[in-house]
């Protein structure tokens, strides 16, 4: 499976952009999942629903599986975050995975970056950013830059840089 990054600070399109590549990939025709990063106590489950109390009761892992979809969920009850790579393992193959966040993984990635945020430029100190998509120009910068609203054009650059281009 191939592997590229989404990364960027909070507020600057992260999740809008993975939203438009995921249309846009899937688009044209290929098989696309995705692993967001999240930095909080993310809550899946919903307090009084019968997977909520198993896991609250103490269960490692809940599937809970209806006709339209399955999830897993496994409590780590101290156990420290499993690497990315371990995570990759769990899914089935595709074409392409995107990864929302995981800034200091070492999988090659685009910057989302708008210049409202004032907070720096990643891709200065990253090198496994290989592109920013931003709202603006960032003349000198060592890696290209694309407009954060031309999908098709990080689309495609992704595809090149992941030799999967036609």
């Amino acid at each position: 499976m191939k592997v590229f990054g989404v990364t960027g600070w909070k507020d600057t399109g992260k999740t809008g952009l993975m939203e438009r590549l995921l249309a846009e990939f899937t688009a044209r025709g290929l098989a696309v999942s995705t692993v967001k990063h999240a930095h909080h106590d993310t809550e899946v489950d919903h307090p009084g629903r019968d997977s909520h109390r198993h896991r609250s009761a103490g269960a490692r892992e809940v599937l809970l599986s209806s006709p339209r979809r399955w999830a897993l969920m496994h409590e780590l009850r101290d156990a420290p975050e499993p690497p990315l790579s371990e995570l990759l393992a769990r899914l089935s193959p595709v074409d392409l995975v995107l990864i929302e966040g995981y800034k200091r993984a070492e999988h090659p990635k685009i910057e989302a970056y708008r210049t409202e945020t004032g907070r720096p430029l990643l891709a200065e100190r990253n090198p496994t950013i290989r592109a920013v998509a931003s709202n603006t120009t960032h003349p000198g910068l060592s890696v290209p830059v694309l407009a954060l609203d031309d999908t098709a054009a990080i689309a495609d650059f992704i595809l090149r840089d992941l030799e999967m281009a036609p």
